[in-house]
């Protein structure tokens, strides 16, 4: 569905799943711990449990969350590959560009004879 060079149907998943504060927040919660489904509904108590479970469908379906089943219990942890990737194609570049753009703007010749 992208035409963007390197961009691929997966990073458009992350992406979207990413553009949530609510998925945020469940990616913050799984990135310090594993946690069960209610335990991360019990934490987003404004939200109720049928809210929650589809923030962790999307999540799952961009593969940033993986559950398994423990007994009668679903625990979910944080898949952090897929961040990294988005991390390694679209943000490391940018921000190499960045630091060497401020460098050279800081270059005394850059800035013109003082």
């Amino acid at each position: 569905m992208s035409s963007a060079v390197g961009n691929t149907p997966d990073d458009d998943l992350v992406f979207k799943a990413l553009a949530s504060p609510t998925r945020r927040r469940i990616l913050d919660l799984l990135r310090e711990d594993t946690r069960t489904t209610g335990e991360l509904c019990a934490l987003l108590s404004s939200l109720d449990r049928t809210t929650v479970l589809q923030h962790l469908r999307v999540l799952e379906r961009a593969e940033l969350v993986t559950g398994r089943k423990i007994g009668r219990e679903r625990h979910l942890a944080l898949a952090p590959l897929p961040i990294k990737r988005i991390h390694d194609r679209w943000i490391k570049d940018y921000m190499d560009a960045a630091v060497e753009l401020l460098d050279h703007l800081d270059r005394p010749s850059a800035r013109g004879a003082d």
